[in-house]
């Protein structure tokens, strides 16, 4: 996202924001639904949201354009949030799809922080794609764009209502349709590390070849939290082809401690030789 679009984001996400803390949990999970329905719209109707991004058009104007398109179908407080974002200078259309889809989120996880559900989403989520990773035929429905969304949305429904908390099956189903233009497991790892950082903290996603225990796990995120400065969300990962030691993903910094990658430098360095 640019500069320009960095900052009308910023705007209307800063009002949402307020909304949240005077609010509760069903309203802000309302105000979610509604964001992403009006994200809908505008990726279903590219002259809507040119015309709402264009900067030869008023803040006002573009304000009242949407207004008189969604008019009294969604909530004051989202109408509020929507008018603050179309006010805005935007870069170009497509990051104002973006910014509108993100806030939708935004206000989905505040529902979920606010309903003390934030942690339980973000583990069902992690855990959804640890399914969708160990299941290439799974995978290759869900994650293909081709196949009808309607199919693809009852699948999700089939796996998860009643299994995950509502809020979670309704970010699965954003991650499937592509959330910011990402595949799905890019989407749902996207959506992992936003709900962490709502909760302050930095995702670190851990691969070892047999699960550890409670007590190491805590010990593995304390020692990681000193290194960084910021407290981590420990993702464990169980793949017995590593064979023994860690892998551990934090951001774009990889150390790898398994016994595989110790053996495939050996191996490589006897080539060499």
């Amino acid at each position: 996202m640019r500069a320009a679009s960095r900052e009308a984001y910023r705007a209307a996400a800063d009002r949402l924001d307020a909304i949240g803390r005077d609010g509760d949990a069903a309203e802000m999970a309302k105000i979610g639904d509604e964001l992403l329905a009006v994200a809908n719209l505008l990726d279903r109707e590219p002259r809507l949201r040119r015309a709402l991004a264009d900067p030869s058009r008023s803040g006002a104007d573009r304000a009242a354009l949407l207004d008189s398109l969604v008019g009294r179908s969604v909530t004051a407080h989202t109408r509020e949030v929507l008018e603050v974002a179309v006010s805005g200078r935007w870069s170009g259309a497509l990051e104002l799809l973006g910014g509108i889809e993100m806030l939708g989120v935004d206000a989905l996880l505040a529902g979920a922080d606010l309903a003390g559900d934030l942690a339980e989403v973000e583990d069902e989520m992690f855990r959804f794609g640890q399914v969708i990773d160990g299941s290439p035929e799974l995978a290759a429905v869900l994650g293909e764009l081709t196949v009808d969304p309607a199919q693809r949305n009852t699948l999700v429904d089939r796996l998860l209502t009643g299994k995950a908390k509502p809020v979670t099956v309704r970010l699965v189903h954003l991650a499937v349709a592509g959330f910011g233009g990402r595949t799905l497991t890019g989407a749902l790892t996207r959506l992992v590390e936003l709900s962490a950082d709502r909760r302050k903290l930095q995702v670190a996603y851990v691969t070892v070849a047999t699960p550890l225990s409670d007590a190491e796990e805590r010990q593995l995120g304390t020692r990681l939290a000193q290194m960084y400065g910021r407290e981590m969300s420990v993702k464990v990962t169980v793949d017995p082809d590593v064979l023994g030691g860690a892998r551990v993903l934090i951001g774009s910094d990889l150390y790898d401690g398994t016994i595989s990658r110790r053996l495939a430098d050996a191996r490589n360095t006897l080539i060499g030789k």
